[in-house]
């Protein structure tokens, strides 16, 4: 009797490890703090959407916290997601792209918006077309950034260049709440400027569209941002990640029924992360300058790319293959 007591409190204690290393396993599996990474624009609302409709902690149930970060540029997005500070994300395509031809674990696992990228003259700089655009200072907000890309693959065509490749063209980086005020103190002839900044800068300076969002290199199907995180989060936790996706889409399926609400969820955001009350007729001007979806469409990414190649952004002409990951993508 004693032997068998012994055996059944084994038994028991056995069991009561097995249950141990159990419940850490399911806590391993279900992450208590997600970090969503996106940037103050209106090709990010999709982010400003999910974040006010609550659509990742849905998603990803069991309590997981939701914690949300905003950049300036695509440099110290891709910076965060490497050292792991975020977890996923809104981004233009030019910084994922380029990280990944540099060997970081950067995936794109589905769209978000389309467009959105303008360029405008200063008031009194003389420019009315890109005939004019030889020899003057632009900005953008990174070097070799979306709307950079853009901008210096339209221009290429028209046998215009920045001083970086050999051309006349000078080139400043900066953030796009601050272009309007950097135009009008003259520092800059041209911005090339993201939703909501072009409709910004063209109500608040009068500055003249040069090239719209739907002149511009690839502006009708370059994804303008996509929702990125790394191989490694999808190995370690491929329904996280479903999630994430999955999240991302409401999001999407939200504004494109919903713009008037969407457009209240993008001001209340822009105005908390930068300070800067945006009139609806801005928003409204904005808005039909973008789109939102949350398919990805690899030609266009790999058109731009080449393209981004061309301008000597990237060192080796890349290939896109495993870039885009789109199994989760419903």
């Amino acid at each position: 009797m004693k032997r068998k007591g012994l055996l059944l409190a084994g038994l028991l204690a056995l069991s009561m490890v097995l249950a141990a290393c159990g419940n850490a396993a399911k806590s391993a599996s279900a992450p208590k703090e997600i970090v969503i990474g996106y940037f103050p624009n209106i090709n990010h609302v999709p982010a400003m959407v999910a974040k006010d409709k609550g659509f990742y902690e849905k998603r990803l149930g069991d309590g997981t916290k939701v914690v949300y970060k905003t950049f300036a540029e695509g440099g110290s997005f891709m910076t965060a997601l490497k050292t792991g500070d975020i977890d996923a994300g809104l981004v233009g395509p030019g910084p994922a792209m380029n990280n990944f031809t540099t060997g970081a674990d950067v995936r794109i696992i589905a769209g978000a918006s389309t467009g959105g990228t303008v360029v405008l003259a200063r008031k009194g700089s003389g420019i009315k077309t890109v005939n004019d655009i030889s020899g003057k200072t632009f900005i953008t907000p990174g070097v070799g950034c979306t709307h950079d890309v853009q901008y210096e693959t339209y221009l290429k065509k028209e046998g215009i260049t920045s001083k970086r490749i050999g051309g006349t063209m000078n080139h400043l980086t900066g953030n796009p709440a601050q272009y309007a005020s950097m135009l009008q103190a003259g520092k800059i002839d041209i911005a090339v400027a993201p939703e909501p900044w072009a409709a910004v800068i063209e109500q608040q300076t009068g500055a003249d569209v040069v090239i719209n969002w739907d002149q511009i290199a690839f502006g009708k199907t370059l994804p303008a941002s996509v929702l990125v995180t790394t191989e490694k989060k999808i190995k370690e936790n491929p329904k996280v990640i479903e999630k994430i996706v999955a999240a991302n889409k409401d999001a999407v399926d939200f504004i494109n029924k919903n713009p008037e609400q969407a457009k209240e969820i993008a001001i209340k955001d822009i105005k908390k992360t930068t300070g800067q009350t945006l009139e609806k007729s801005v928003v409204d001007l904005a808005w039909k300058r973008i789109g939102f979806t949350s398919q990805v469409d690899e030609k266009a990414i790999q058109d731009f790319s080449d393209s981004s190649y061309e301008l000597k952004f990237l060192k080796e002409k890349p290939n896109f293959k495993n870039l885009i990951d789109k199994r989760f993508i419903q």
